[in-house]
């Protein structure tokens, strides 16, 4: 008994100085984590936990449906357009309103430049092989213009109609509801594999699409590199996916030797047919990691694009009448089985402007980070070298002083000159604007165009909500009930 006593006397006092340590621990983390946000010219700003920061509050707003309220809270509680946090263990400056929007746009490579988690250079490890993946980012921006300008954009204008007539004669025709969302993703994949390797075959779409799908969703998640981890099933389905488009360059290699393919048939042609100022071509591997890289940023957009056009339009039916008079204008005024043609994109003025309140409203990128790459001064506050800056669209989108009435749909601030610089940036801007904006525009239109002279529609459930992760989708999928203008009523 004596024993015993004795043991479990001593077993407590180890139990207390390990618990005294621990807590010690924690104590030393949270002041050192404190003391990295301190100082009077840093902007205000509360920096949370360790590690976790604010990460939890700012993806919980998204997950809600509602990002701008993070942002919005914290500039209103400062009076401050710049607000210090911690987001996943980084220290962060949000920037928000027009101009942060332009100190971050104009000073690109000189204060700022683009930072992505650590999540895509595992998944992409390409990049991480040559000078750095910045570096890789700015070739590809010189090369990608050359593909995706209008000039270029008019030659395969005729294979973007045809994929969107052939996917509402499949998917939509026979149906009287569908799933919106799930649809428009299958969509903009295969037109997105047909544009960028010439990908037509089905098998070949759908052996690609399995595997890319795994890896999309890898790509933001935590990256725990554990067997069942999303970000596990990420970097295989990415090893998979670049053994096969290592198949589809060498066979394009060959075929564009003997004559059988063209430099300027897909992206694909073009990345092997281009060279640098030295003369020196893209590596295979480079390639490979660059339609991918191609292939999300393409994909999510364009799929929450549409989507989002489809939610609206079927829940305001004034703009939708607006919309289809503009569309059978263009197509009654052509002869039978004659196509859309490129002329026409430039009398759909309105079905834009509508588009373009759909990405005001619903940007894709909810916001992207930077990281500095030296000290600066903005708004009367320092931005040490080595942060991460946080910029939101939304910052403007949604604000009161830009837009008026902000969350009402109403095209017609696009019209005449639009918005004022810097403040409606769906697409980002200066060197780090989209190189695909006018790719989008091309895609949104012609979609627009072959839906709404087929069908009207009424959202199966008038409240769906939405939730981000990263990006808007709507919890439901957007199920919605088609009225075919060929029929009276849609079947029951």
């Amino acid at each position: 008994m004596v024993m015993e006593q004795y043991y479990f006397h001593h077993i407590t006092l180890l139990l207390g100085f390990v618990s005294f340590l621990a807590i010690s621990l924690l104590v030393r983390l949270f002041y050192r984590h404190r003391s990295q946000f301190t100082g009077n010219d840093l902007p205000p700003g509360r920096v949370g936990y360790p590690v976790i920061g604010e990460t939890y509050e700012f993806l919980s707003s998204a997950r809600k449906g509602q990002p701008e309220k993070f942002i919005s809270d914290r500039v209103n509680k400062y009076s401050s357009q710049i607000f210090k946090t911690s987001l996943i263990g980084e220290k962060t400056a949000f920037f928000c309103g027009n101009t942060c929007n332009k100190f971050l746009f104009s000073k690109e490579n000189k204060f700022v430049t683009v930072w992505w988690p650590s999540t895509v250079d595992k998944i992409f490890p390409s990049s991480t092989e040559t000078s750095s993946s910045v570096e890789e980012g700015r070739k590809m921006r010189k090369m990608l213009p050359n593909f995706l300008k209008l000039d270029a954009l008019q030659r395969y204008f005729t294979t973007m109609d045809q994929c969107a007539q052939s996917h509402f004669a499949d998917c939509w025709e026979n149906q009287n509801e569908v799933k919106v969302f799930p649809l428009v993703k299958d969509y903009t994949f295969k037109l997105a594999a047909r544009l960028f390797v010439s990908l037509e075959d089905q098998k070949d779409v759908e052996k690609l699409s399995k595997p890319f799908h795994l890896m999309n969703a890898g790509i933001m998640s935590m990256p725990i590199d554990f067997p069942g981890t999303p970000f596990n099933k990420a970097i295989k389905a990415a090893n998979l996916i670049r053994k096969d488009m290592y198949k589809i360059i060498k066979q394009r290699k060959v075929d564009l030797a003997e004559g059988k393919a063209s430099p300027t048939q897909d992206i694909l042609s073009h990345m092997l047919s281009t060279c640098d100022e030295h003369g020196t071509y893209l590596k295979e591997s480079d390639i490979a990691d660059k339609i991918l890289g191609m292939l999300v940023a393409g994909f999510d957009t364009l799929t929450v694009a549409l989507t989002f056009i489809v939610k609206y339009m079927g829940e305001l039916p004034h703009i939708y009448d607006a919309v289809y008079k503009e569309q059978m204008e263009i197509a009654n005024s052509k002869a039978p089985g004659e196509s859309l043609k490129w002329d026409d994109l430039q009398k759909m003025k309105y079905s834009w402007n509508v588009a373009q309140e759909v990405l005001r409203l619903a940007p894709p990128v909810q916001g992207a980070f930077r990281v500095t790459l030296a000290d600066f001064a903005i708004n009367g506050f320092k931005i040490p070298k080595g942060w991460k800056l946080y910029w939101s669209p939304l910052s403007t989108h949604k604000n009161a002083d830009v837009f008026p009435e902000p969350e009402k749909f109403d095209p017609s601030r696009f019209e005449g000159k639009g918005p004022a610089p810097y403040m409606y940036v769906p697409f980002g801007g200066g060197p780090r604007m989209c190189p695909g904006n006018e790719y989008s525009r091309v895609v949104i239109l012609v979609f627009m165009h072959n839906l709404v002279k087929r069908f009207k529609w009424e959202k199966n459930f008038p409240n769906e909500k939405t939730t981000i992760a990263p990006f808007p989708i709507p919890t439901k999928g957007l199920p919605v009930r088609l009225f075919h203008h060929h029929r009276s009523s849609a079947q029951p």
